[in-house]
């Protein structure tokens, strides 16, 4: 499975994105699909993840703000980022596979991940 991860971008404070992960190879819509991210001298963190079931879930830091959809007939993970904050400056990437839920946040649980989009919010 290959990811590809778009949509990053420079936005203001209080804006908007969407990312976007693009997955090629089966089995794509049995997977977990997660998004981390990790800025600059900080460690990588998780964000959010959905399940084939679209059982979403989310780190406590983007709730409320960012929401996670797929499209299985498009192969294709959306993130959409709403409010945006400085601190959500970082380096985001998906992931893919079949990690137990309670294991979902948890990078090493995952087979694959994909390239980095830069998000940068400024101040």
């Amino acid at each position: 499975v290959q990811l590809q991860a778009s949509g990053g971008g420079l936005v203001q404070a209080g804006g908007s994105l969407r990312l976007s992960c693009a997955a090629s190879g089966p089995p794509y819509s049995r997977y977990v699909m997660g998004w981390f991210r990790q800025a600059p001298e900080k460690e990588r963190e998780f964000v959010a993840a959905i399940r084939a079931d679209r059982n979403t879930m989310y780190a406590d830091s983007v709730k409320g703000r960012f929401t996670l959809s797929r499209d299985n007939a498009k192969n294709t993970v959306y993130l959409q980022m709403n409010s945006l904050k400085p601190e959500d400056t970082a380096v985001y990437y998906c992931a893919a596979g079949q990690p137990i839920w309670s294991q979902t946040a948890q990078e090493s649980s995952y087979y694959y991940t994909g390239q980095r989009t830069q998000v940068t919010v400024s101040s």
